[in-house]
């Protein structure tokens, strides 16, 4: 059985969409106790408990934290995809025996459960966590470091998510990016660095065959505030992981696939993958760039503008009732040929309403958008564009 067949049948159905906190995965916790040591190892600003996750007993160690920005919940949910992969008995299991040999997995689910409630990249004192690895100003940062001083890792693993403006030069979305953080200002490729990236490149290797040209490469400008970039000063490699977006996977459920399938690839505990020799093949993984919208509109005519232009819609997430919204704003007008959007279409000239009105700006919400001489001509539609 290949690893699509049994995850498309077992991924963990309890965690859904992108609103993830504390009691979303206690019951799982609770529930995992019997299978992996699970402890408290601190409290956020607000007192919530910090948990976590030890599973093999080996004497390499390795350290992954997710949702050091709390709105950033993919690879959460990819965590307990890979619990439940550890615990079943039906795939692989000769290679997942012989990773809790060799191995010891720490993995902190929620580093930010006051930012994952009130749904903000902050925490509760509105302070981003990744920034804050020299002053240790706030208690999640000093759980992470005192972790990280204690068990001495190997590996770290940083989990994070990405927003939907990020693609590469061919005009594929960065569905998925990763990191080698840089440990000087001069980049050096230091011995840690080399190891995180040869990891990279055999990550890479592997989901080239499910998003074949949707991978990127995020910019390794050095930032000694910042966890990864401090971690890799005290020569441990560490590789950033930025789950992000393609098509209208606004809940990100294709994409906790692409994280779960990253991480068996990485700790080799699935089908076998042509693992590269050198770290070079890194940095023939094409960087990232600001290239994408959410919605393109293509030439069009709008009031006070009689040449035909393009505008773009962005979404920005809200949290109400312990959901996320998704609002659709204006966020661009004009010649958008430099840009992509996850979903287009062509106007062909036509003179449109937004909103039933003629004038637009930018930041403006949109709920429809429709041909202003055929009202049945239907370029974007709230309702149904996401689901």
């Amino acid at each position: 059985m290949k690893i699509e067949a049994w995850y498309s049948k077992n991924f963990e159905s309890k965690l859904r969409g992108r609103y993830i906190t504390i009691s979303h995965i206690k019951p799982l916790l609770n529930y995992y106790k019997n299978l992996f040591e699970i402890s408290t190892i601190g409290t956020s600003e607000l007192g919530k408990e910090i948990s976590i996750i030890k599973i093999g007993n080996g004497k390499k160690n390795i350290l992954a934290w997710s949702q050091m920005h709390g709105n950033e919940t993919t690879t959460t949910k990819a965590i307990f995809d890979l619990l439940k992969y550890f615990s079943q008995k039906q795939v692989f299991q000769d290679k997942i025996n012989n990773f809790l040999r060799d191995y010891t997995l720490h993995i902190i689910p929620i580093l930010n459960p006051d930012g994952a409630e009130l749904y903000t990249r902050l925490n509760g004192n509105s302070v981003d966590i990744n920034r804050d690895a020299q002053d240790l100003s706030q208690k999640e940062s000093k759980v992470l470091m005192k972790i990280f001083q204690q068990i001495k890792p190997d590996l770290c693993l940083n989990l994070h998510g990405q927003r939907t403006i990020f693609g590469l030069e061919s005009g594929k979305p960065a569905t998925f990016s990763f990191l080698s953080p840089a440990s000087n200002r001069d980049r050096t490729i230091t011995k840690s660095r080399k190891k995180a990236m040869k990891k990279i490149a055999k990550i890479n290797t592997s989901l080239q065959k499910i998003i074949p040209g949707q991978v990127g490469r995020y910019d390794d400008t050095f930032n000694t505030n910042c966890f990864g970039d401090c971690f890799q000063m005290q020569d441990v490699p560490v590789i950033l992981f930025e789950a992000g977006h393609s098509g209208t996977d606004y809940l990100r459920e294709k994409t906790r696939f692409y994280a779960f399938y990253a991480l068996v690839s990485l700790f080799n505990i699935g089908e076998d993958i042509k693992s590269t020799t050198s770290y070079k093949e890194y940095f023939k993984i094409p960087e990232n760039k600001k290239n994408y919208k959410d919605f393109i509109l293509k030439n069009i005519i709008i009031k006070n503008l009689n040449q035909p232009t393009s505008i773009a819609i962005q979404f920005s997430e809200v949290l109400e009732d312990c959901k996320i919204k998704f609002i659709p704003k204006i966020d661009k007008i004009g010649n958008l040929d430099s840009y992509f959007g996850h979903k287009e279409k062509e106007g062909k000239k036509s003179k449109v309403l937004i909103n039933q009105q003629d004038n637009i700006k930018i930041g403006d919400i949109v709920s429809i958008i429709v041909n202003k001489n055929d009202k049945s001509l239907i370029y974007f539609d709230k309702k149904n564009f996401l689901f």
